[in-house]
């Protein structure tokens, strides 16, 4: 991506963090967990090329890049929305649409920088193997989601300051688990179910086919994290497992600050206060919200990291009622969607074919 594409120059806004990381060699290499290894397995055969799986000729409108209502706009209702004209509320929409996908795509090279510090730094060799193709997927990402806002989109935003500080914590810790704790449970989790809501609700098939299959890979990442600590968590110290927890608090609370989207309404000139407190007030806004940790609560739940303390913090945020989410049973769903769109793309090519023979 140009720096062309920024409100500041990348050598402004460029970033180096210094982490201490142990690198771990594992010599036993036929020590290994049949569920980590199908997961390789599996891994390796979902493979696909970007270029080819999606169809970038697809041009996307400009006025309403999503194709969804515009009762879903996040302000929508309020007296700023009110105010602006239909050019305005378009730009709202375009502008909306470029800062959520330019989050994702810089959590994207974020998983793609802990996916390889993995491979350097956990101790077990299947869990090494695993980390190799997730290396692939999220450059893969970091693919789609460039392209998507540099041909489509025509510009993109800086990262968010709140996500910017949690993928800081994350990255700069040498302890292998909380990169798989801050990436594969907490960010990837939060961003399965910001993914979703776009696969689901948008009517615009570039991005509700380029999401699905993402989501088709984050759902793998996801499943290695619980695989992994899941047998670890259990041998830690009750005081290592509540410093977790409390990593585990703050960064929740730093992910839902991550939404309100105050960049967007400082670039478009608008009433950034009175835009984020409407969103927050907003019952759209407070389910968006909640729905944004049903992969989270029950993957910590899963694999032992759900003290009365963290479970407080859940419940005051409304979202305790997801830890009985049925995780293998939405992997699967993420799984079916996207095929599912591959289905409807092979039908659409096999009729172009057969009108263009039918009109020759």
């Amino acid at each position: 991506m140009t720096t062309r594409l920024y409100a500041l120059p990348v050598d402004q806004t460029g970033w180096h963090i210094k982490a201490g990381n142990t690198t771990v060699f594992d010599w036993d290499y036929d020590d290994s967990r049949d569920k980590l290894l199908s997961l390789y397995e599996k891994g390796k055969q979902r493979q696909w090329n970007a270029a080819e799986r999606l169809d970038w000729t697809i041009e996307i409108d400009h006025d309403d890049p999503m194709g969804i209502p515009e009762e879903s706009v996040a302000i929508y209702g309020s007296r700023t929305w009110q105010s602006l004209n239909r050019r305005e509320k378009a730009n709202v929409r375009l502008h909306m649409n470029s800062w959520q996908f330019s989050q994702f795509l810089h959590g994207e090279q974020g998983a793609l920088i802990c996916s390889a510090k993995i491979v350097q730094t956990v101790p077990d060799i299947d869990s090494k193997f695993y980390a190799a193709t997730q290396v692939v997927d999220e450059a893969r990402h970091v693919e789609v989601y460039s392209r998507y806002l540099r041909e489509k989109i025509g510009f993109a935003y800086p990262i968010n300051p709140h996500f910017k500080s949690l993928l800081n914590d994350i990255i700069s810790d040498s302890r292998w688990d909380m990169t798989y704790l801050g990436m594969q449970v907490l960010i990837e989790g939060l961003a399965l179910a910001a993914f979703g809501q776009i696969r689901d609700y948008s009517k615009e098939p570039l991005a509700q086919a380029l999401n699905a299959y993402v989501m088709q890979d984050e759902a793998r990442h996801v499943a290695f994290g619980r695989l992994a600590l899941r047998d670890y968590y259990p041998e830690l110290t009750q005081a290592e497992r509540d410093e977790r927890e409390e990593f585990c608090i703050e960064a929740c609370h730093m992910l839902q600050q991550r939404f309100v989207g105050e960049e967007v309404w400082t670039a478009l000139d608008l009433d950034a206060a009175e835009c984020m407190a409407f969103m927050r007030g907003s019952e759209h806004y407070q389910y968006f919200r909640s729905k944004l940790f049903s992969r989270i609560v029950p993957t910590l739940k899963d694999i032992g990291l759900f003290g009365p303390k963290l479970q407080r913090a859940f419940a005051d945020m409304g979202v305790l009622d997801y830890q009985n989410a049925n995780l293998d049973r939405l992997m699967a769903e993420d799984e079916t969607v996207a095929d599912e769109v591959d289905r409807l793309r092979r039908e659409q090519v096999a009729q172009a074919i057969r009108l263009g023979s039918e009109s020759s």
